[in-house]
């Protein structure tokens, strides 16, 4: 067996369909449906702009995931009544998937990704981070991050999007790069990432973080509803 990560976006058009997905992030109780083979499950909403904003995206949501095999992801996706309520209400999907190469941090606790292969600077990669912040840190936080990350241009990145569990309390960003290079120039190089990182450093933000790279091996679904560049990272 070859564990796999999934990424899932929905987008919600309808009035009544996002009010609909936005209870099913309360509703959501790490299960998907009892699926079988799943051993790890979030399901995150997404911020307004480029994602770090106070206000919610509400027309777009995701559902992380980890699995045995590709195979029971695959049968979730194609079988289970849970994935298929989540369609239903949906304008578009997409699916995203991802076997990890590195992780450092935990995700409530835990280092939830079965790392696999090795990290090819040269191949395209996709790239989460996430974050819990300290209660006592959440005004100062989010008095500094959206004046700095509205100048944020990631280049090299062909999609990112700003996702979280808690409003204001437990944020996080998934990316699609066209190569590992061209990430860790924008990591190391960029006056924005740099700032960033030693605000947080500084003011010790962060109750709880995790980074952890992946390599895409598959995408199925609407790609361009969500200005997915597909051919660029190879799927």
């Amino acid at each position: 067996m070859q564990p796999v990560t999934t990424f899932t976006l929905f987008q919600y058009d309808r009035w009544p369909s996002r009010w609909w997905a936005f209870k099913q992030m309360g509703l959501f109780d790490g299960t998907a449906g009892d699926a079988p083979g799943l051993t790890f499950a979030r399901m995150v909403g997404s911020g307004a702009g480029n994602g770090f904003s106070i206000l919610p995206n509400l027309s777009r949501y995701g559902l992380m995931a980890c699995w045995e095999d590709r195979a029971a992801a695959e049968a979730f996706f194609e079988e289970s009544a849970y994935y298929r309520d989540l369609r239903r209400h949906s304008a578009a999907q997409c699916t995203v998937y991802l076997q990890p190469t590195t992780a450092h941090g935990e995700w409530e606790g835990q280092q939830p990704f079965v790392l696999q292969g090795s990290f090819d600077k040269s191949e395209p990669v996709a790239v989460l981070t996430r974050a819990t912040i300290h209660a006592r840190h959440l005004a100062s936080f989010w008095r500094h991050v959206p004046s700095v990350s509205r100048r944020a241009h990631m280049e090299g990145a062909h999609f990112s999007v700003g996702i979280g569990e808690l409003p204001l309390i437990q944020q996080a960003t998934f990316s699609l790069w066209d190569s590992a290079h061209t990430m860790m120039a924008y990591a190391y190089k960029s006056q924005y990432h740099s700032k960033v990182v030693r605000l947080t450093r500084e003011k010790g933000w962060y109750k709880e973080e995790l980074f952890a790279r992946f390599k895409p091996i598959g995408l199925v679904g609407d790609a361009a509803a969500f200005g997915i560049e597909a051919g660029v990272i190879g799927l």
